[in-house]
């Protein structure tokens, strides 16, 4: 993966606050911000997640030319045959199960503002296995950890993906 980096804008952060239907002025209004604790824009909890479209190996993102699976009944962005493993109709994990997202977890060092260019270094997180109602459960967790251009830490993300195996196997 190539490395890419998040240019925070502070029209990015007052687009993704209306998007989240949060009001709060200290996202947006630069004097009402100031007389904060924060002393200053900042941007809402989940923002780090808008950085998606700023990487260019996205996987939910269209690319030009190139299958995507969209939020229809049809592929679209491209007339191209799919590939073999997106023909089932959902993303699979290994196994012939299908891979879900789990839970997430930030963790901020400080305040992500206006200003901020951030890159991301993606690390391996804890494994470990479960039998669920629907079978054999794989959990995998991914590390994220966000650095400003002084190399300081400003985001730990941590998310959890399961794969299920399909039905357990009633004897």
């Amino acid at each position: 993966m190539a490395q890419w980096s998040f240019p925070v804008e502070a029209g990015h952060i007052m687009m993704f606050a209306r998007a989240i239907g949060d009001p709060n002025p200290v996202y947006y209004d630069e004097e009402a911000a100031r007389s904060t604790e924060v002393g200053g824009i900042i941007a809402p909890p989940t923002f780090i997640q808008a950085s998606a479209q700023f990487n260019p190996d996205y996987f939910l993102r269209p690319k030009i030319g190139q299958y995507w699976f969209g939020s229809g009944k049809g592929p679209t962005g491209s007339n191209a045959a799919p590939p073999e493993e997106a023909a089932g109709g959902g993303r699979r994990g290994g196994g012939g199960g299908v891979g879900l997202h789990a839970e997430q977890h930030f963790e901020y060092h400080r305040p992500i503002r206006p200003g901020d260019v951030l890159t991301p270094t993606n690390k391996e997180g804890k494994t470990w296995e479960r039998e669920g109602r629907s079978g054999h459960l794989v959990f995998s967790e991914t590390i994220t950890e966000w650095r400003d251009a002084q190399g300081n830490l400003v985001v730990t993300a941590r998310g959890v993906g399961v794969r299920t195996s399909g039905p357990a196997q009633r004897s």
